[in-house]
């Protein structure tokens, strides 16, 4: 990891850690990489957010990439998945996105597609954040060697037909459906239109400001209660740029992405698609997820926590599906990246077929009571990686081990893209993982004042 580019892009407050300025330099950098591995003017796909800055930082970027000599597909506000995909369907060089995904509004991140639709490799990576932090005056184009800025804001239609021709026809079911006044917000309704289903879509009305904001994938409660005074079948619910997808049923209790990735491996498992017989999921997800898999024969493989290890794992094991507990869920099949919309669908059909409830569905695989909090740590990643490595915390880790006595675990991490180190404890009842979580967490806290 540089000192840019986290887990997933650049990321960091509006006009505090992630201004125009720097938008602007990663603009020239890109365009500058990118120029170096062809002879013609390279093109980048540009897709935003509904955050209050993301005009801001589009505008800069894109002034960045045609100084530099790169033309730039300007698509909208547009899910992240779609970006991934358009990038490929233009036969663009890199796709950009501009998002903090699930955090508010605040925030905003840059990250960046390969042609090829994935995440780019760290060579490329480092190459860009080379130039951003070289001090230097970049060389800028003149004449007819300028970039152009085209207008791509009725491509996402090419996105939403790619989505519905990865279903059979699902009808019948009452879905209610929360875009996190986000990115979903400019194609859920019509994604869901296509089908004989009554899906009713709300949060999606963004103003800026109103992204995440106690709606979508990181605040089921509102969505939870709407299902059960509604009667509907299920409810659905994004993060603020749609790649994470998490699910209600139909009496509001939340289906996170363990359990959506068992119901789609076993699914596919039993059609003959799962590829290797598995699946990948993180080092985050639920015990009773491993004892599912190991009961109904399915292979489960463990990633560092971040979509980019999930999938570098996917690929080195030639399996199709993999994901996280927080909804991020890689259909490989159809989408080179993690796809809220995607995922929905996947559920959706499988859910039709079943014949049963959401409930039934998701009862098939127990979950370990989990606690996780998150402590304020330090902003350098490698300060928060040195406390958790110090001696006091790992006695506090061996002590809450030793107090699970096996039945459980504790994973104390360093997140990859805030200022937090996340401690997550998972024992046999609610009471031990709370008690357990809570030694661990104050002690970190501690340590620090």
């Amino acid at each position: 990891m540089g000192k840019l580019f986290g887990t997933d892009g650049i990321r960091g407050i509006a006009n505090e850690t992630l201004d125009c300025e720097l938008a602007y330099r990663i603009g020239q950098a890109a365009a500058i990489c990118l120029s170096e591995r062809k002879s013609e003017k390279p093109t980048v796909v540009i897709g935003k957010d509904t955050r209050i800055s993301s005009d801001m930082l589009e505008n800069a970027l894109l002034a960045g990439l045609c100084a530099c000599g790169c033309n730039a597909v300007r698509l909208g506000v547009i899910p992240t998945p779609a970006v991934a995909y358009l990038t490929v369907f233009y036969h663009a060089d890199a796709g950009v996105v501009i998002s903090a995904s699930h955090n508010p509004y605040e925030y905003n991140g840059i990250k960046m597609f390969s042609a090829e639709g994935f995440k780019l490799n760290d060579a490329l990576e480092e190459e860009i954040e080379s130039l951003i932090l070289s001090g230097e005056k970049l060389p800028l184009k003149t004449g007819d060697a300028l970039g152009r800025v085209l207008d791509g804001k009725h491509a996402s239609e090419y996105y939403i037909r790619h989505l519905a021709s990865t279903v059979d026809d699902i009808s019948g079911l009452r879905v209610l459906v929360d875009c996190a006044n986000g990115a979903a917000s400019t194609t859920a309704q019509r994604l869901f239109n296509r089908f004989d289903l009554d899906a009713v879509v709300i949060n999606d009305n963004p103003d800026g400001v109103n992204i995440n904001d106690h709606c979508g994938s990181t605040h089921l409660e509102g969505l939870a209660q709407r299902v059960r005074n509604g009667y509907y079948d299920l409810g659905i619910a994004f993060d603020g740029d749609a790649d994470r997808c998490l699910v209600v049923d139909q009496d509001g209790c939340e289906v996170d992405g363990d359990k959506i990735m068992a119901i789609c491996a076993k699914y596919l498992h039993n059609q003959g698609r799962l590829q290797q017989d598995g699946f990948v999921a993180t080092v985050m997800s639920n015990l009773g997820l491993h004892k599912y898999c190991a009961e109904n024969g399915l292979k489960l493989l463990c990633a560092a926590v971040g979509d980019r290890n999930v999938l570098e794992l996917m690929q080195k094991e030639h399996m199709v599906l993999g994901g996280e507990q927080s909804g991020h869920i890689i259909f490989l099949e159809h989408m080179t990246t993690g796809d809220g919309q995607l995922a929905a669908l996947q559920f959706l059909q499988i859910l039709c077929e079943s014949g049963k409830t959401v409930s039934q569905l998701a009862g098939e695989i127990s979950r370990y009571p989990q606690e996780l909090i998150n402590v304020a740590a330090p902003h350098d990643a490698a300060a928060r990686k040195a406390l958790i490595a110090c001696e006091q915390v790992q006695a506090a880790i061996a002590q809450g081990e030793a107090s699970l006595s096996g039945d459980g675990r504790i994973l104390v991490r360093a997140s990859g893209t805030e200022a937090l180190i996340r401690v997550m404890v998972e024992a046999s009842t609610v009471e031990k993982a709370h008690a357990v979580a809570q030694l661990v967490a104050t002690t970190v806290e501690n340590i620090q004042k």
